[in-house]
């Protein structure tokens, strides 16, 4: 008697899970280890720089990661609710008075990465459409969008952010560290405050980030966490603090989104790119080192929290940089938010200017 029935198939409906989360498990062990090692070697940011660097390198030699499920987002949210918790209507003040510098500040940012457009349209060999929108400090996934609308290289785009954003992370924490100041701003734990009552304030900045999205409030996953935790700390339910393991963990999961954007097929395919980013993300460090010193000569800041305000980097990873450094994480906070919100609403603007500027530059329209 022939049996005609399909054969089970528990073993492949088994093991479907298990192959989309070795990707993942993959990653974090990767990450962890490289966390490990730059907390060994006294790496400034050692559990967010140690990971990205690891994860990169495992993805450009091939290895198939994955970064965690929304980990970038919620640790983005911690550290929301780190600075959240700590401001006050003094803090408000304070920064609301540097608004001249912040707007001063963020034309200044939008004027030089405007200008790096210029030099890496050689350098990289791209077409000018995407040196402009690779060069623009906004997300990297917007950008990459907007290039594509408009008949640029979405890849290109998307490599030279990744490689800026990576460069300015990797650098800025050391140099910061080697040469800058750090400050006298503590985290004190309030007396009577339980490690589990950062659950339902983080469930908070969860609920206030989903608020922030559909208003395209540039990045939605640290300001909605910081406005809606200062919100909780001036009507002070109860007390509550963000533990150090909290914020191991938020270094953890963003390195490791940091690093497993890079692939090895995009930057194989990109040689000429991907030196002109390494490039562009030297120049883009020593002008905002350069800025940093005006700005903090002008303001009387200190030269840390200028040079992290100016650096055109991710928020989350300078903030928490000025976090780890003791200095005041909130003015960091204000400018690169302005500077990440001015850049957004003004983009094609400035896509306009710069196409002028093109035309008389190189006689050829973009």
């Amino acid at each position: 008697m022939n049996d005609t029935s399909p054969p089970p198939r528990p073993a492949l409906a088994a093991s479907a899970p298990a192959a989309r989360l070795a990707p993942i498990a993959l990653a974090l062990t990767i990450g962890l280890v490289g966390g490990a090692i730059a907390w060994q070697l006294r790496v400034p940011l050692a559990w967010m720089i140690g990971p990205m660097v690891a994860t990169a390198a495992a993805s450009l030699s091939g290895w198939r990661l994955q970064q965690i499920p929304m980990g970038r987002e919620l640790g983005q949210a911690v550290v929301g609710v780190a600075i959240g918790l700590q401001m006050t209507p003094t803090v408000f003040t304070s920064v609301a008075a540097l608004t001249p510098a912040i707007a001063v500040a963020t034309i200044g940012v939008v004027t030089t990465t405007t200008a790096a457009a210029f030099i890496l349209r050689p350098l990289g060999q791209v077409d000018p459409r995407t040196a402009f929108f690779a060069t623009a400090a906004a997300g990297m996934a917007d950008m990459a969008l907007v290039a594509r609308r408009y008949g640029g290289d979405p890849d290109a785009v998307a490599t030279v952010h990744a490689i800026r954003v990576a460069g300015i992370v990797l650098v800025v924490p050391i140099l910061v560290v080697g040469f800058g100041t750090g400050g006298t701003i503590e985290d004190v734990t309030p007396a009577g405050a339980h490690p589990l009552a950062l659950f339902p304030v983080l469930g908070l900045a969860v609920l206030c980030a989903y608020a922030l999205k559909p208003l395209g409030f540039p990045n939605p996953w640290l300001v909605g966490p910081m406005l809606g935790s200062a919100a909780f700390a001036a009507i002070d339910p109860f007390k509550a603090a963000v533990p150090w393991t909290a914020l191991v963990l938020a270094q953890l999961a963003i390195g490791i989104a940091l690093g497993t954007r890079f692939k090895r097929e995009s930057l194989a395919r990109l040689p000429r790119v991907v030196m002109a980013a390494v490039v562009i993300a030297a120049l883009l460090i020593l002008a905002s080192a350069a800025g940093g010193a005006a700005l903090s000569a002008a303001t009387g800041l200190p030269f840390t929290v200028a040079f992290l305000s100016l650096a055109p980097a991710g928020i989350t990873e300078m903030v928490l940089t000025a976090k780890i450094m003791r200095v005041d994480a909130t003015v960091v906070t204000a400018f690169q938010i302005v500077r990440i919100a001015l850049i957004a609403s003004t983009v094609m603007v400035m896509f306009r200017i710069y196409g002028w500027i093109a035309r008389r530059v190189h006689g050829s329209p973009i």
